[in-house]
């Protein structure tokens, strides 16, 4: 690749984001399950899915603005829930969640963020949380009362993690699974042959704690550790029976994220819940598994507007969020998206990739017609996923 004089798409920040993080932090980030398989096909059957450019319409005036959950946000896109965010730039989440307020779109706060609640609150952004449902119910009912008590008026649940998918990279370069002095003596020298990243977060980004958990797992430099927290509360007895208790202990907005049938998109759809986002988890959880975009027409279809569907899962520009509107979602999560940014120039990073996201949709919408997001339909497409 050549030198970047300015970083052009999300692939270029991603780039940079490969060279300054250390690569077991990047491959955590980058990685997926298994062989990844359904890392790869998020993206590529996004790719196979044409738009319908049409020409001589009045595209003059645009507007991308959209309402998701009853608030209007300046684009259709969310920042999605990223676990240890705060190990890509100083005090990564305040820095992405400034951004987000900057371009008036919601930050989801992960349960597992470096950066505490109350911390990321604090930037005055429309703020989400995200959340497990762990073993411990006092501790989880908790973090709602943070959640709540910090302006959070969104929830995002996350169903898709009853057991943790086997992520090898991980295994590879030593987060997990790896020990011994040649295990230590690896990761030692990934981190020291990253001097930036040493000064930026390590050194003058701390506290380097699990601001939600610190409690439970008091260091984040203890990855091991945090991973056995992770094994000890995920909780894989959990049916649609139990959240009876997340409505108990939550009267706002509910988002269920990691619905990818369509029968338990019908499932949420009756039991009242606001929003299903339509997601794989990346292809961080099952691999082979079906990519998200092709799962979301038919879970759209399952909900027949009962509630709202946002996706996640791939996109990597503003023409993959195009194509997820067209097939009926009102918004997308971005996970890895906003995290190059982060890694790669931190707050300004998640401005600039944000920035580029609108120009790459404002572009799309004009060369197919749309004025709005009420135009884009899926008559814009070419031809409909199979």
């Amino acid at each position: 690749m050549a030198k970047l004089i300015a970083p052009a798409s999300i692939q270029d920040y991603r780039e940079l984001a490969r060279k300054r993080l250390p690569r077991q932090f990047f491959d955590y980030l980058e990685g997926g399950a298994y062989d990844e398989q359904t890392c790869r096909e998020n993206m590529s059957a996004l790719a196979h899915i044409h738009l319908r450019q049409r020409v001589l319409k009045d595209v003059s005036q645009r507007d991308l603005s959209a309402t998701i959950l009853g608030e209007r946000y300046a684009l259709p896109v969310v920042l999605g829930p990223v676990g240890l965010a705060g190990l890509n730039a100083r005090r990564g989440e305040v820095q992405a969640a400034r951004a987000a307020k900057r371009a008036n779109v919601a930050f989801c706060e992960s349960t597992v963020s470096l950066c505490g609640i109350e911390e990321v609150a604090a930037t005055g952004a429309q703020l989400w949380f995200q959340l497990y449902m762990l073993k411990d119910r006092g501790y989880a009912a908790e973090l709602l009362r943070r959640a709540k008590q910090a302006g959070v008026k969104v929830l995002v649940f996350t169903v898709d993690l009853a057991v943790l998918g086997a992520r090898y990279r991980d295994v590879r370069n030593g987060i997990a699974g790896a020990s011994g002095i040649h295990a230590t003596l690896t990761k030692l020298a990934d981190l020291l042959s990253h001097p930036r990243w040493l000064w930026d977060v390590p050194i003058k980004g701390k506290p380097l704690v699990f601001g939600n958990l610190a409690d439970a797992v008091p260091s984040a430099k203890s990855l091991p550790a945090f991973k056995h927290w992770v094994d000890e509360q995920f909780d894989p007895a959990v049916t649609w029976e139990d959240l009876t208790w997340l409505r108990d202990h939550w009267d706002g907005k509910i988002v269920l994220k990691g619905i990818l049938d369509a029968e338990d998109a019908k499932q949420a759809a009756t039991l009242q819940y606001d929003a299903i986002s339509v997601s794989n988890h990346g292809g961080r959880q099952l691999d082979s598994v079906e990519p998200s975009i092709l799962a979301l027409p038919k879970c759209v279809d399952a909900v027949a507007g009962r509630c709202e569907v946002l996706m996640d899962g791939g996109i990597r520009s503003g023409l993959d969020v195009v194509k997820a509107l067209a097939l009926g979602a009102t918004g997308c999560m971005l996970g890895r998206a906003w995290a190059y940014g982060l890694a790669a120039r931190g707050e300004q990073g998640v401005s600039e990739v944000l920035t580029i996201l609108r120009a790459e949709m404002d572009v799309a919408m004009a060369l197919t017609g749309c004025t709005s997001l009420e135009d884009i339909q899926p008559s814009i497409l070419l031809e409909q996923p199979v």
